[in-house]
Parts: structure tokens; C-alpha cells; sequence
């Protein structure tokens, strides 16, 4: 049966923990992810792409710290928007070569992406994701007082600014997605979750200082377009009970209930796994029909059923 599918890419489709980050190494991984999305589209499916950015942003960060006594440092809502232009040119070209290289001729388009958040979100006053480059104890100090930043010990290795992470509320571009996917073009869109933004009293919207869960944003992506799967490719192949023990359990198809309990167990770390299963969640209660978690190489056989954990509603 041919579906209509929202791809959410992870960091390891684009960088692998181990790469230097060169834009030879990132369009050599996306390269290698676009022959997997198309055969999706070989076989008759619709795709759109969402991705994720965080290695990308810090890079960006990072650099406008070293070259701060230069140019001007950009805010982060900026930042987070030239993170999802450049990632969504990598797999707009890469997947569009792709498909040519099979004789396929559809549009590949990228959206740059503004997702709205509540200005009033807790979020906004315990920033807890950390961003960017690590400072010493004195530079941390330092930038506290200069810039009125929330710099905290990130885990012993440093310390590392911390920034709010708010809900996302609506998608601003949602209806000219929307179009084209229905369209038939593949779209690229809420890259790392979409530039967040809030709205003021006149109606107008302005970027804000924080980041957007990209899974978060995925699963309103999906509902917003009516798809019918939520594919989630990420670097294991399973969603898993008591991972990396002796005692760890791959799940293959899981109903959506008996998730939100292993959930509530506190089976999935916030950090890791723990925003995936709670986008699956959001998907499935907000009537999707199906989400598939595994890796990118997998992607079509777990579509076919062959791989990957699958959540699917109670009945």
C-alpha cells in the first residue's frame, strides 16, 4: 500500500559522531541517506523530510564566537535559521541527484521553517538545553555578567551555555507545506525543530533565544500534513527496554498505551531516546497510524515490516 510518510532525520544521517564536520563529510552522509529515502519514492510513496541541526548550530555558534571581535555574533533564532538553510540545501541537491540517478523527476524544495512557541512557556524561565562551544569556569563567569547568560557544569566536561526549550504551538509555514506536499513535491522542512518564534500583541512574530525538541516538531509536522507513518531514523534499530544492560529488550510492534507505561517507567532517557517516544505519542493520539523508529539504512524495510520497532494505535 502507497503512503504518505514524514521522515525525521537524526543527527547521524548527516554527521556521524565521529566526523569532523567538513561539508565533504556531511553531503557524503546525506548522499548516502537519499539513496535509502528514494527508494521510498521508487516504490510509489510520498516523503517529506524534517532533520535535526544540533551539531550544525554549535558549529555556527561556535564560530561567531571566534570571530566576535570581528563581525557582530548573531542571535541564536539566526543562528538556527542558517543551520536549517544549509542543512536543507545539502538534502534538497543530494536527494535531487538521487532520484534523476533513477529517473525520477519530482520537485525537492526546502522551507525555511518558523515554529511558534508561548512566550508565557515555563521553558523560558529553566533554560535546560545546552548549546554551543565549552568555556572554563572563568570565561563562564565572565559571559554570565557581559551577556546575561545561564552557563552551567555540562556533565564535568565544561561549561556550556543553557537555553530555554519551549513546546512548539503552531507552524507558521504549515499551510504552504501543506500545498506542496499535496502537490507532489518533497519537502524539507522544520529543520531542528523550526526557528522558534512568538508572537507579540500586534500580531507581528519575532525569534526568541531557545530551541524547539526537533521530534516535538516532527509530530506536528506529521499531523499538520496528514501523513500517514512517522518514520523516525535514528542511530539504533529499535526502540529498547532497559537499554545497554544485560537485560535490554527490542521492541518490534508495541501499542501505543503499552508505550506510554514503559514510558512512565522511565525506560527512555530524556535526552536520547525519551523525545521520540513522546513525538510517537503525540502522532498516534493525534490519529496518525503508525510510527517506525530505526536506522537510516533500514528505512525501507521497516516500511515494508521488516525492521524497526513499530507503534501503532490500541485498536
Amino acid at each position: 500500500m502507497k503512503q504518505k510518510i514524514l521522515v525525521a532525520l537524526g543527527g547521524n544521517a548527516i554527521l556521524r559522531h565521529t566526523g569532523r564536520g567538513t561539508a565533504e563529510e556531511q553531503f557524503g552522509n546525506i548522499a548516502e541517506t537519499a539513496r535509502h529515502l528514494a527508494e521510498l519514492v521508487k516504490n510509489g510513496h510520498s516523503i517529506a523530510i524534517t532533520h535535526g541541526n544540533g551539531p550544525q548550530v554549535g558549529d555556527i555558534i561556535l564560530a561567531n564566537e571566534c570571530a566576535k571581535a570581528l563581525l557582530p555574533p548573531m542571535p541564536l533564532d539566526v543562528c538556527g535559521a542558517e543551520s536549517e538553510g544549509m542543512i536543507g540545501y545539502m538534502i534538497q541537491q543530494s536527494m535531487k541527484n538521487e532520484l534523476r540517478s533513477q529517473g525520477i523527476d519530482l520537485p525537492v524544495v526546502t522551507i525555511l521553517t518558523q515554529t511558534l512557541v508561548d512566550a508565557t512557556d515555563p521553558a523560558f524561565h529553566k533554560p535546560s538545553k545546552p548549546i554551543g562551544p565549552f568555556y572554563t569556569a572563568m570565561e563562564a563567569s565572565h559571559i554570565r555578567k557581559e551577556r546575561g547568560w545561564v552557563i552551567e557544569n555540562d556533565s564535568g566536561r565544561g561549561f556550556r551555555r543553557l537555553v530555554p526549550s519551549p513546546n512548539p504551538q503552531e507552524i507558521i509555514e504549515l499551510d504552504a507545506i501543506r500545498h506542496l506536499f499535496r502537490e507532489g513535491a518533497i519537502v524539507i522542512a522544520c529543520g531542528g525543530g523550526g526557528v522558534p518564534v512568538i508572537r507579540e500583541a500586534s500580531g507581528a512574530i519575532r525569534g526568541v533565544e531557545a530551541v524547539i525538541d526537533k521530534d516535538h516538531s516532527a509530530a506536528m509536522l506529521a499531523v499538520g500534513i496528514g501523513t500517514d507513518v512517522l518514520l523516525i531514523l535514528t542511530d539504533v534499530g529499535r526502540i529498547s527496554l532497559n537499554y545497554g544492560t544485560k537485560n535490554q529488550k527490542d521492541l518490534d510492534m508495541v501499542r501505543v498505551s503499552e508505550l506510554e507505561r514503559f514510558h512512565d517507567e522511565g525506560h527512555f532517557a530524556p535526552g536520547s531516546m525519551g523525545p521520540k517516544v513522546e513525538a510517537a505519542i503525540s502522532f498516534i493520539r493525534s490519529g496518525g497510524s503508525r510510527v517506525i523508529v530505526t536506522r537510516p539504512e533500514l528505512g525501507f524495510a521497516a516500511i515494508e515490516g521488516r525492521a524497526g520497532t513499530h507503534i501503532v494505535p490500541d485498536t
